[in-house]
């Protein structure tokens, strides 16, 4: 990727990156800064998906930047990128017979804690530390974690920590919603994710829910 882009370009992209360390470069003590972000919040069908990434404090990684701001594409090439550099990342999946028991506000803060305990066992398992010293999230206070948490509006798109978490959290539901279209084609979830496309919303009403649909979010349909 860092091959299409050369000097002002470059500069350009690079300065970006650094406006996007201002979070964490605010937190300069705390050793272990992770970024937390969830997709799929608002599917008709399919589960909630969290991701926790502690990036090194001088990663570098071109194009990073909220999920929703990168194409489909890009997202997928970034994945493996942010994977490596990572010094620790965690991923967690609640699913949508869950979000109907809890809700899907209570289901997104579940998946959340599995994520960030998921990124703790790996930093255990490498012997760098318990758990992170901080949490950058975008827009929420997750309940039920004695971490340290600072809550940032749109902090997908300002912090690299949490668009990190973005973008591992995307793509992982959109893989699983990829794999979800074979057993069940007849909804489109390799094109709508389970979001409710006219599409989607008329095969509901035709065919009826299949297993993965959210029964919470679709009386208004069936």
């Amino acid at each position: 990727m860092s091959r299409e882009l050369k000097g002002e370009r470059l500069e350009k992209e690079l300065a970006r990156l650094a406006a996007m360390h201002e979070y964490e470069n605010a937190h300069a003590d705390v050793r272990f800064i992770a970024g937390i972000d969830e997709a799929g919040r608002g599917p008709l069908a399919g589960p909630v998906v969290a991701a926790c990434c502690i990036l090194p404090k001088d990663a570098v990684i071109l194009y990073l930047n909220d999920s929703k701001k990168v194409t489909a594409l890009r997202r997928e090439a970034l994945l493996p990128v942010i994977q490596e550099k990572a010094i620790a990342y965690g991923i967690g999946i609640v699913d949508e017979k869950r979000i109907d028991e809890i809700n899907i506000l209570q289901a997104d803060y579940e998946a959340m804690r599995i994520a960030v305990q998921k990124t703790s066992a790996m930093l255990q398992a490498k012997g760098l530390a318990d758990a992170p010293g901080l949490l950058l999230n975008d827009a929420v206070t997750i309940p039920g974690l004695e971490i340290p948490q600072e809550s940032i509006i749109k902090g997908d798109a300002k912090s690299v920590s949490i668009a990190a978490a973005s973008i591992l959290a995307k793509v992982t539901r959109d893989q699983l919603m990829e794999a979800y279209d074979a057993q069940y084609p007849e909804y489109g979830f390799a094109r709508n994710k389970g979001y409710g496309t006219k599409e989607h919303i008329e095969a509901l009403k035709r065919l009826g829910p299949c297993p993965i649909h959210r029964r919470s979010f679709i009386g208004h349909f069936v």
